[in-house]
This record gives C-alpha cells, sequence and structure tokens, in this order.
C-alpha cells in the first residue's frame, strides 16, 4: 500500500510546472543529435521521420519549424543604430503560445509581423548596455521599427518587420507561415520542406516511454524540459521494484500459512478425532479453524491503512512538498488494493475451510 501511494505521489509531484504547457499540452522542441560523424550531412528530418514522430501514441501533433533559406539582414533604424543577419522560421499557428489576430500576412504586405522570443530579449537587454544600446521592455519593443532586407539570387526587397507579441514557448523569430512559403520562393525557388528543428505535442514531456524513444531515436531534446522524467522514471523503477517485493511477500505469506495449517491439523489430529467421535461436524469444525484468521486478516489490513495514512501526512509536511499536487487523504488506488486483498483473505479462509473439511473426512 506504501509503494502504490508513493507511486502516486511521484507521479503528481514530478510533473513540471511549465509556461510552454498550454491546455493540458507540453509543446517540445527536439532535433537530431550532431556528432562529428554526421556533422558534415543532411541532419534536417524527412517526411518518414515527421511520420514515425506523429504515429507515436504519446504524441498528439507534430509540427516543423521552416526556416529562411534566403538571406535576411535586419536593420533598426536610429532607435537601435546596429545591423544584423537574421534567421526567421514560421510554424502551425497551433503550436504558438501567443498569437495575436493581426499575425497574419499575404502577398503585396509591406509590413510583415514577428513574434519575438522572449529569452533573446533577455538576452538583448544583457549584452544592450556594454554595446550603448538602449534595454527595451515588451512594451516599448513593439515600437521598435524593423528593416528586414530579404535577399537572394533571384531578387532584393525590403519589409517592415512589426513585432507583435513575445512567445515564452519558442526561442526564435516567428513570421507567418504564409510570408515564409511565398519568400523562399520569390528569392530561391525552393519550396522543400527539410525541417532541422520540429515541435511536439504531448501529454507529458517527462513520461519515460516518450524520453525513451526520443533517446532510441538520437533525438535532441532540451535537458532541463525533461529532466524530471528521467528522475520520474528511476524513481518509479524504485518503487515498482518496492512493489513487486511487497506481492512477493503476500505470496510467500500465503504459502506459508497454507502449510502452517496442514502441520496444525497433523499435530492435533487426536484432538479432531475425538471432536469427531463426540459428533461434531467436519464443516462445523473446518469453519472454526478457518474463522479464526479471518479478523487476524482484517486487522492487518486495517493496520496497513492506517500506518500508509501517517507516512502520507508526514510526507505531506516535509517542506519540498506542493499541497496543491497531493492529498493528505490516501488515494482511491491505495482503497481499490486493501479491497483486493480483503477479497484475497476471504478467498483463502474459504479455499482452506474446504481443504481442512477433505482432510477431517479423510482422518
Amino acid at each position: 500500500m506504501v509503494a502504490m501511494q508513493m507511486f502516486v505521489n511521484i507521479q503528481q509531484l514530478l510533473q513540471e510546472d511549465n509556461p510552454r504547457k498550454s491546455g493540458g499540452y507540453d509543446f517540445v522542441s527536439i532535433s537530431k543529435n550532431i556528432t562529428n560523424a554526421n556533422m558534415g550531412k543532411d541532419n534536417s528530418f524527412t517526411q518518414a521521420d515527421l511520420q514515425a514522430l506523429k504515429q507515436q501514441p504519446d504524441i498528439q501533433g507534430v509540427a516543423p519549424l521552416v526556416s529562411n533559406k534566403f538571406r535576411v539582414q535586419a536593420t533598426a533604424g536610429n532607435i537601435i543604430p546596429f545591423s544584423t543577419d537574421l534567421f526567421l522560421e514560421s510554424i502551425n499557428n497551433e503550436f504558438i503560445d501567443t498569437l495575436p489576430a493581426d499575425f497574419t500576412w499575404k502577398p503585396g504586405d509591406l509590413t510583415v509581423p514577428i513574434i519575438f522570443s522572449s529569452d533573446f530579449l533577455e538576452m538583448y537587454n544583457v549584452f544592450a548596455p556594454a554595446q550603448g544600446l538602449p534595454q527595451l521592455s515588451p512594451k516599448t519593443i513593439s515600437s521598435v521599427n524593423i528593416i528586414l532586407e530579404c535577399s537572394g539570387p533571384y531578387g532584393t526587397q525590403n519589409f517592415k518587420g512589426n513585432i507583435v507579441a513575445l512567445s515564452d514557448r519558442i526561442n526564435s523569430l516567428l513570421v507567418p507561415q504564409s510570408f515564409m512559403n511565398w519568400s523562399n520562393f520569390q528569392f530561391m525557388r525552393d519550396t522543400s520542406l527539410h525541417p532541422s528543428r520540429v515541435y511536439i505535442k504531448t501529454r507529458d514531456a517527462n513520461d519515460p516511454k516518450l524520453i525513451s524513444y526520443l533517446d532510441q531515436q538520437n533525438y535532441h531534446v532540451n535537458k532541463e524540459k525533461i529532466k524530471f522524467g528521467r528522475i520520474k522514471s528511476i524513481l518509479q523503477n524504485i518503487v515498482s521494484a518496492l512493489g513487486v517485493f511487497g506481492i512477493l511477500v503476500i505470496v510467500l505469506a500465503i504459502m506459508l500459512f497454507s502449510f502452517y495449517l496442514r502441520l496444525m491439523i497433523a499435530k492435533s489430529k487426536d484432538n479432531l478425532r475425538l471432536l469427531l467421535t463426540l459428533g461434531y461436524s467436519p464443516s462445523w469444525l473446518a469453519q472454526s479453524v478457518a474463522q479464526t484468521w479471518l479478523p487476524v486478516y482484517i486487522t492487518i489490513i486495517a493496520i496497513s491503512l492506517i500506518v500508509t495514512e501517517i507516512l502520507q501526512f508526514l510526507f505531506m509536511q516535509l517542506s519540498f512538498v506542493n499541497p496543491q499536487n497531493l492529498s493528505y487523504l490516501l488515494h482511491w488506488s491505495v482503497w481499490l488494493t486493501a479491497i483486493f486483498l480483503l477479497a484475497i483473505t476471504i478467498f483463502i479462509s474459504k479455499s482452506c475451510k474446504k481443504r481442512i473439511e477433505n482432510d477431517l473426512i479423510e482422518k
């Protein structure tokens, strides 16, 4: 029972309060591991890779991050006097955590809406003072005019970039998919899909089965986002081992009790023969012996429930436990286990009664 309750506690405690979680789902970025052996090869996701991810039962959605294949150079005018090469990406709108209504684009528009990463803004504000640049707040950054110079073998065109939102989930500069598809064809005549990053939608990013699958496929995942999953896997294995040990002890106890009954009958054969001679029926004697142990079983189960409840109370008093995730009361599965054990004891009592009755009849 303690193992069952601890298993439930681990499940409920090791669920990361993630700002990237929305609607009960986790959104996690994955990419292929780059090693010395494959760094000169194409490490993008193929259609077969994406299809294999979609077929996984623990993954409810897959969205590739499509990057620009043309060159993008950004300048910020007089407010932030610097220019730099940028990378732009686009993704299915369902995977974006902050999606404003004006995050749309159609051919002919000269203003491109951009969703900026909150982490990128924090990084900028760290190094900006050292470079003589002004620091920006989340509200101020939307007023910065960005000129995007998009160029490729088939032409050059300037667009006005407008930061319309900040994203806590996706570390990138996101533009609408319609702009990315149009620009890749317009400047590069290339519409092929070879994403280097893919976002997956899952119920629990810390699911050990999901982590094991991603490891087997040699996919890279931010270890900070799945660290609880690896801890959960270890703790679950430990608690499961304790549960299996507890089941083994119960099975051995039942076998030992069965042998004990046979030994008790063998030692008491003279007394039992006398009682049978006096007129006591084998059925009544067998029932009397079997029912003697039923209260003991019930008492042991009750004590086990009380001890489990006490341990749960003490566990809740620990400083690292979040009361919002756990309850002082035992989980329903623990009560179900107690009922199951009680049913087993009643079954054992009936089985022992029948065995004792047969032995008495033989005597």
